[in-house]
């Protein structure tokens, strides 16, 4: 049921009125809670996106969820999804709002994935590096812990990847080996 035409709008909006309103990073914090809970919580999406719970009631649930967690603006927001009936694409809107909130600050989101915790001067070292890449964007780093690459890294923001991981230079060396270039392929 994903429509992304339909949360990029709803998300503008949402940004654009808390532009209008001085309350931008507010609303930011606002939607981050919503995505947090939205992502904790696999029930209560899928109440979100029940159609045989009534409009009225979800709104009493997700108020009762959202009671002195949210300010007004988006509380307001929520409930105009709600009576509209696009309850189910909060998630998504939620997505939406920070990726276009980062768009607009100049933000850049990188992942990085190792196969143990990484401590926070090897970050900061990261960080520095890609910033003096980047002078015009500032830098946001997540780190992602996956035990299967081995060792090394891998590096992804926007639409680039960087693998230095050995899981991947294992996968190399096996697809070497299949291809057996000594071996003729007589038959």
């Amino acid at each position: 049921m994903q429509n992304p035409r339909l949360a990029y709008r709803y998300a503008k909006s949402l940004l654009d009125l808390a532009i209008e309103q001085n309350s931008l990073d507010v609303t930011l914090n606002d939607i981050k809670t919503i995505d947090e809970i939205c992502s904790v919580s696999q029930e209560f999406v899928v109440m979100l996106r029940s159609p045989v719970i009534k409009a009225d009631k979800k709104l009493v649930i997700v108020s009762a969820v959202l009671e002195g967690r949210i300010n007004i603006l988006a509380k307001a927001f929520i409930d105009l999804l709600i009576r509209k009936g696009r309850e189910a694409n909060i998630p998504e809107i939620t997505k939406a709002f920070v990726t276009q909130y980062n768009s607009l600050k100049n933000i850049r989101i990188v992942k990085l994935t190792t196969a143990v915790a990484v401590d926070d001067t090897l970050k900061q070292t990261i960080l520095s590096k890609l910033a003096a890449n980047m002078p015009q964007n500032s830098v946001e780093l997540n780190t992602v812990v996956n035990p299967e690459l081995i060792g090394g890294f891998v590096l992804e923001m926007d639409d680039k990847l960087i693998d230095a991981s050995i899981l991947r230079d294992l996968n190399d060396v096996r697809k070497n080996f299949m291809k057996n270039m000594y071996v003729s392929e007589l038959r």
